[in-house]
């Protein structure tokens, strides 16, 4: 199957930057990159999957793993997949203790129900509004029955921002801020249960829009 245009894209960006990336967001959840909100939802999100027993929780586009981090420190069984092979060396080498895959928000390498739950920590940035319709449905062949989902994106109306020579990659990356109404419209069409939502307003120096967060279980 022909990979997506916008896939490839993140991976050419990704696999060139991830050095500078780190520098930038390192590899740990942070004060400096996370909110108040923003940690309190990854809390919540710890308590939803804690003791389900069913299965692994995915950190979903896990870059340098700071999510996966987060959540192996709260006693979480927790693998990492991201697409990019240089960011998932920086994972494997920072946290040696957590597994980490190769795969895509299409292409997840997991069984049918295999999952606990999974987060996507603004891994669907860079996914096109249209294209969200099989990010979801993918997330949702993989969470075991009440498994739950947290996904956290940058707030809009769908509009598409480009990023010349993104962290000096050479690469010009578009990013999408999505609409809060509409993911949850798409992961209800993907057979999830939405049950929680917040938007925040910018408030870190590196924020120039609204923060959505977004809670759904699988029935």
């Amino acid at each position: 199957m022909t990979e997506p245009d916008h896939v490839s894209t993140v991976r050419a960006v990704y696999d060139a930057s991830a050095d500078a990336y780190v520098e930038a967001i390192g590899t740990e959840v942070t004060h400096a990159v996370e909110g108040p909100i923003d940690r309190a939802l990854l809390v919540a999100f710890v308590e939803f999957v804690s003791g389900s027993g069913v299965g692994p929780v995915a950190d979903v586009g896990c870059g340098p793993g700071r999510v996966a981090a987060f959540l192996a420190a709260q006693g979480i069984d927790v693998v990492g997949v991201d697409l990019s092979p240089a960011m998932l060396a920086v994972a494997r080498s920072t946290h040696p203790e957590i597994r980490f895959d190769e795969g895509s928000l299409t292409a997840l390498p997991y069984p049918d129900e295999g999952l606990a739950g999974a987060v996507c920590w603004y891994s669907i940035i860079h996914t096109p509004p249209e294209d969200l319709d099989a990010a979801f449905a993918e997330l949702a062949r993989v969470l075991a029955r009440d498994g739950h989902l947290l996904v956290a994106f940058q707030a809009g109306a769908g509009e598409c921002r480009r990023r010349t020579d993104a962290y000096g990659s050479g690469v010009t990356l578009p990013s999408y801020r999505h609409s809060a109404d509409d993911v949850e419209r798409r992961l209800t069409s993907a057979g999830l249960s939405v049950h929680a939502r917040a938007v925040r307003a910018a408030e870190l120096p590196h924020e120039s829009s609204p923060q959505a967060f977004v809670f759904a279980r699988r029935p």
